[in-house]
C-alpha cells in the first residue's frame, strides 16, 4: 500500500534529516532524486540539514561533494559541524567511557555478542576486528582507526556507540541505563545504542542550527524513523515520521510520510517546493 503524501509547508528554510531508515532506502543508498532536489533547495536559499548517528566525517563523504558548506549534525547531536568546521562539540564526562566500556565488557563476558565504537569529533576507534562487526561500524564510521585496547584511547571522545548483534533493547540498553550518572543513552536502531553528554540529542543540535541561521520552527521540516529522532520532532512546527517509523514516532510526529522505500523525504520535500512528485528512485551509485 502507498502512503499517501502529507500536508507540506508553504515558507520552508530549514529540512532536517535522519538518514538510516528515513532518507537512505533499505539497502542503505541515497536515492539518485536527491540530488536534484539539493540543487533545487540550495537555489533557493534553503539549507538541508542530515541529522544522524553517523560520524560527521561519514555525512560529508555522503553528501559534502553535493552541498557547499554543508551542516551536518553528527554523532546524534554531539557534533555540529560545517564541512571540516566545528559549529558545536559536547564531549563526555570524563569516568563515563570508562563505565559504559567496562559495563560492556562485563555483557561481553555473560556472552553478549556486542562492539563497542569510541567515537570523536574527527574519527572513530574500535578493537573489535572480526569482518561481522567491521560490516556494521564502515557505513557509519568512514573514520575509524583499529586498537589494541580502548580502554587506552586517550583523545576527547563525544560519544560511545554499541552494536548489539541481537535486540540492543532486549538486555545492553537496559545494562547500560542502569549505569546512571553523567550520560544521555539513547537506542537509535534496533541493534545500536548511543551514550553521549547529558542535554546532547538531535533536538538541541536542530535549536543550534535554527538560532544560527534565524529560522523558526514554523519554517522548518524534519524527518525521522527511530527512537534518537523523537526529541527532533519537537524542533519543527512541520515533522513528520516516515511510514516505517518506530511507533513512538509515528505517535509523536504530526504528520506521516511514505516510508523511505517510497523515497517519502524527498517526495515529501519536492511537494513543499511546489514540485511534481517523482516515483522512487534507484540508489546513487556514489552512496555508501
Amino acid at each position: 500500500m502507498t502512503t499517501p503524501l502529507p500536508p507540506v509547508p508553504t515558507d520552508v528554510r530549514l529540512v532536517v534529516s535522519d538518514m538510516d531508515g528515513t532518507l537512505l532506502d533499505d539497502a542503505k543508498q541515497i536515492p539518485e532524486s536527491l540530488w536534484p532536489l539539493l540543487d533545487d533547495l540550495g537555489e533557493r536559499g534553503i539549507v538541508f540539514s542530515p541529522a544522524s548517528g553517523r560520524q560527521a566525517a561519514t555525512l560529508l563523504h555522503q553528501l559534502g561533494h553535493a552541498v557547499p558548506g554543508l551542516v551536518v549534525i553528527a554523532e546524534n547531536g554531539a557534533v555540529v559541524a560545517r564541512d571540516r568546521e566545528h559549529l558545536r562539540v559536547t564531549p563526555l564526562a570524563e569516568g563515563v567511557v570508562a563505565a559504559v566500556l567496562a559495563r560492556a565488557r562485563e555483557l561481553t563476558a555473560g556472552r553478549s555478542d556486542l562492539g563497542v565504537v569510541l567515537c570523536g569529533p574527527d574519527g572513530a576507534f574500535i578493537e573489535r576486528r572480526d569482518e561481522a562487526f567491521l560490516e556494521q561500524v564502515q557505513p557509519y564510521y568512514v573514520a575509524h582507526e583499529v586498537v589494541d585496547d580502548l580502554a587506552a584511547v586517550d583523545v576527547e571522545l563525544v560519544k560511545v556507540a554499541i552494536f548489539d548483534f541481537g535486540n540492543i533493547e532486549h538486555v545492553t540498553a537496559p545494562a547500560i541505563k542502569s549505569l546512571g550518572g553523567d550520560m544521555e543513552v539513547v537506542v537509535s536502531g534496533r541493534n545500536w545504542l548511543d551514550v553521549m553528554a547529558p542535554g546532547v540529542d538531535k533536538a538541541a543540535a536542530v535549536r543550534a542550527v535554527q538560532e544560527r541561521l534565524g529560522i523558526t520552527p514554523a519554517q522548518t521540516m524534519v524527518f525521522g524513523d527511530y527512537l534518537n529522532d523523537l526529541a527532533m520532532l519537537d524542533t519543527a512546527d512541520w515533522s513528520y515520521a516516515v511510514a516505517n517509523a518506530h511507533p513512538g514516532i509515528l505517535a509523536a510526529a504530526r504528520y506521516v510520510a511514505p516510508s523511505n522505500a517510497e523515497n517519502g523525504v524527498v517526495r515529501t520535500v519536492r511537494a513543499a517546493l511546489g514540485l511534481p512528485d517523482l516515483e522512487p528512485a534507484l540508489p546513487h551509485s556514489d552512496s555508501l
